[in-house]
């Protein structure tokens, strides 16, 4: 396919070729951000992500980044090694040593630290947490509406590897999104242990049918800043918005399609499994949800 698109597509920038990159307590040159080989991250995913974007000097929804970035090494037994307020300024120490304003994403990692020996046991992880910020000049450039393929790899059960955590082990939505991929489309649509359709490979996903909001039930999907964001302003503007189990079938039929991100916000999505959704175009009510959606971004900038 020559057109592929991704979700997380951006406008090339050729400052990020002179990033600065925090790492460990230290904000070094892109060239020198390197971690060890026996680094747990690397030897075995384990490890621990968020993802945040600055708009206008603010980062969005920061608190409650903050919040799943914690909860989720907590879920792990990690300790990061610093509080909140630790981890903000670090943030702001990065943001400020690139000289970033706005239209910038930031992709912070924890992992358990470089082990003993190079092994899944994690009392061989002896020397404390690895911690880096990559922080660049990110402004979404997605051409078109997204094309998804249904795939055979499902969101699975908690207590496999439950899926609202940001882990590092993303093998499973890897996998997905290669099967969609050659299926010519431009990410998976994942279905849930029930056959319900969930979310995609990188995103939440959204329906649009007969002037209601849809989306999964929450239970199989990651737990997404940007889809709750979603359903607040809905809810708010007096849009029916319902988490709730439904098929392929009903997806097929949607008026409209979108899929809910950090750094994409809202993306369109034009066709599913070959069929068109409605016109292939950005529908009417996704377009409202994106300027409710800016303005609760401005709204949460105030002091």
């Amino acid at each position: 396919m020559t057109d592929h698109v991704t979700t997380h597509q951006a406008a090339e920038d050729a400052r990020n070729e002179e990033i600065k990159i925090w790492l460990n307590g230290r904000v070094v040159p892109k060239a020198e951000a390197v971690v060890s080989v026996y680094d747990s991250g690397f030897m075995l995913g384990d490890g621990v992500w968020e993802g945040l974007r600055l708009y206008d000097g603010h980062w969005a929804f920061l608190d409650e980044h903050m919040d799943r970035l914690f909860e989720a090494a907590k879920a792990i037994d990690l300790d990061i090694g610093m509080d909140k307020a630790g981890v903000i300024a670090a943030l702001e120490a990065t943001r400020a040593a690139n000289e970033m304003t706005t239209d910038a994403h930031a992709r912070l990692m924890v992992t358990r630290g470089v082990k003993t020996r190079p092994f899944q046991h994690p009392s061989l992880s002896q020397q404390g947490p690895t911690f880096t910020i990559i922080m660049e000049h990110s402004k979404p450039s997605i051409p078109r509406p997204i094309r998804l393929a249904t795939v055979p790899h499902i969101r699975g059960l908690p207590m496999t590897q439950d899926p609202k955590l940001n882990s590092h082990s993303k093998l499973n939505c890897i996998l997905a999104c290669i099967a969609a991929e050659k299926a010519g489309a431009d990410e998976a649509l994942m279905l849930d242990i029930n056959g319900f359709v969930n979310t995609t490979n990188a995103c939440n996903f959204f329906i649009v049918r007969k002037g209601a909001v849809w989306t999964s039930t929450g239970d199989y999907c990651m737990n997404g800043i940007t889809r709750q964001k979603v359903i607040d302003v809905c809810r708010a503007d007096g849009i029916p918005v319902f988490e709730r189990n439904y098929s392929l079938v009903d997806t097929y039929g949607a008026d409209e399609a979108f899929l809910t991100g950090t750094f994409g916000a809202q993306t369109p999505v034009s066709e599913i499994d070959g069929r068109p959704i409605c016109t292939g175009e950005m529908g009417e009510m996704t377009k409202h949800i994106r300027a409710l959606y800016k303005d609760l971004v401005a709204q949460d900038a105030l002091p």
